[in-house]
């Protein structure tokens, strides 16, 4: 009997030990653009976070609907803990049923248009929509969208595609803001085919392209590319003014949710504070060159002037993301047929 006891209680030493050894690991799908250059934003975050909790991260990238994508598919033996992605894709993970609402604290430091109301997913940076160019090679960046359909960008311009990368999807639903209309937008999409390189599901990859000269003009986003500048200094961000002569952008917040049914749900919730906490939050402008999203969080670095000036003069309209999410599927088939891809 003696060696029956003591063999449970190893057996539930054993379990406990293994379930303890599981809790001190937290796996992250993230789209791409924190994780850019040696000393990056989640890096420091993450090491931060492993030496307060002891919680290793484990980190996976890819584009904006590529990581919503594989959420989606591993939906009945989920193998992340924390999701972090760009709208509209994180609004369908959430439409999908792959989210579990967690109201972390934070959420009272951070403005409506920032978080779902339901506390499925909160912004933890907040970014903006941009196009980038070579400026050694063009000196001066395009002035309109007219301007990227000229013939010097034959097979010199490349954006990311719709429905797998979040800026792709971004630059789909900017035609149809500054040219009025979905079918005038769709237009303009078409006539920019003639010069565009082919699809990419990052549009990370795009910009070592336009730094070495291999294409020239490419989509991006604020945070990402001004990230960048900083290992290649070719790259230029510019905001083509539309028909009716402005410069527009919208906000690309990179948004973080819990998966449902994560593995490691404490650790989870543990590190979705820990990204919305101050400390991380104090970071985000000097290391990721991004936006924090609480209102109480005021920077004052070099990179947030620098963050500031790049937004000078641009206006900032708001998608409806609802609609968006609606007419997704229907919109990328459509982009597909139009461009051929």
């Amino acid at each position: 009997m003696k060696s029956i006891l003591r063999l449970a209680t190893l057996f539930a030493f054993v379990l406990y030990a293994a379930s303890a050894l599981a809790a001190q690991v937290v796996t992250i799908y993230s789209a791409d653009g924190l994780h850019d250059g040696d000393s990056n934003w989640y890096a420091e975050v993450f090491k931060q976070f492993t030496k307060e909790t002891g919680i290793d991260v484990q980190y996976i990238e890819g584009g904006s609907g590529v990581v919503v994508n594989r959420v989606l598919a591993e939906i009945h033996n989920p193998q992340a803990d924390v999701l972090v992605t760009l709208p509209p894709f994180m609004q369908k993970a959430a439409a999908e049923g792959a989210l579990q609402a967690y109201p972390t604290s934070a959420a009272k430091n951070i403005p409506t248009t920032l978080k779902d109301a339901s506390g499925l997913w909160h912004a933890i940076v907040n970014n903006y929509l941009c196009m980038i160019y070579n400026k050694q090679v063009l000196k001066t960046a395009p002035e309109t969208y007219e301007d990227l359909l000229g013939s010097n960008f034959k097979q010199r311009l490349q954006y990311s595609t719709p429905g797998q990368a979040g800026d792709g999807t971004g630059v789909m639903l900017q035609a149809f803001h500054v040219f009025g209309s979905r079918d005038a937008g769709f237009d303009y999409l078409k006539k920019l085919q003639s010069n565009n390189v082919g699809p990419s599901s990052s549009t990370g990859r795009l910009a070592a392209r336009v730094n070495k000269g291999e294409i020239l003009v490419a989509n991006g986003d604020v945070q990402m590319n001004l990230a960048q500048t900083r290992t290649d200094p070719n790259l230029g961000i510019f905001f083509p003014k539309a028909p009716d002569g402005k410069r527009y952008t919208f906000a690309l917040p990179y948004e973080a949710a819990m998966v449902k049914d994560a593995p490691h749900p404490e650790a989870a919730r543990k590190l979705i504070d820990f990204l919305l906490g101050k400390w991380a939050q104090d970071r985000i402008s000097s290391l990721a060159i991004g936006f924090p999203v609480r209102d109480d969080v005021h920077p004052s670095d070099d990179n947030f002037k620098e963050l500031q000036a790049t937004m000078t003069g641009v206006t900032i309209w708001t998608p409806d993301w609802t609609d968006t999410l609606k007419n997704l599927s229907n919109d990328v088939a459509r982009w597909q047929q139009v461009t051929g891809n």
